[in-house]
């Protein structure tokens, strides 16, 4: 019985991960990077008064012509917009727009952790979207700001 238990648990741990897909209708996820963040972490310690990196690998399953960035912080189910210095997910990111269907892509892009932000357990919903304000990709990121 302790064997099974210890089993049960070390699969549950192996895939615990810092983020959850919170609905990418329009690709597939492949990876998900955040600087200072481990695969295996449950969740990334954004330090203020700096900036945290993301890369994320994605295929989208339909043409997209072009894509804005949204990300908010989701504090007791309460989204709270964070600024961004450039919206627009086509430029300055490593996207070519327009993205094709089924060809691989890969998004990066920096966001100032500012020293005015509360320490708090954060969830940041990182979104890429259509000009028809579609999700194509979702991600939740566990988080810790410090």
């Amino acid at each position: 019985m302790l064997f099974i238990l210890t089993v049960i648990v070390l699969l549950a741990s192996a895939q615990a991960k810092f983020y959850t897909d919170c609905g990418s209708p329009l690709a597939s996820i492949e990876s998900v990077e955040v600087s200072g963040c481990k695969d295996d972490a449950k969740e990334c310690i954004l330090r203020r008064n700096t900036n945290a990196s993301i890369s994320i690998t994605f295929t989208p399953s339909k043409d997209i012509k072009s894509l804005v960035t949204e990300v908010h912080g989701v504090i007791m189910n309460l989204p709270v917009p964070f600024p961004l210095p450039q919206p627009n997910a086509c430029q300055d990111t490593g996207l070519v727009c327009p993205l094709k269907a089924g060809t691989k892509a890969s998004y990066k892009a920096t966001l100032p952790v500012l020293k005015s932000y509360p320490k708090v357990k954060v969830d940041v919903k990182w979104e890429l979207k259509t000009e028809d304000d579609e999700d194509v990709v979702c991600i939740l990121i566990t988080s810790r700001i410090n």
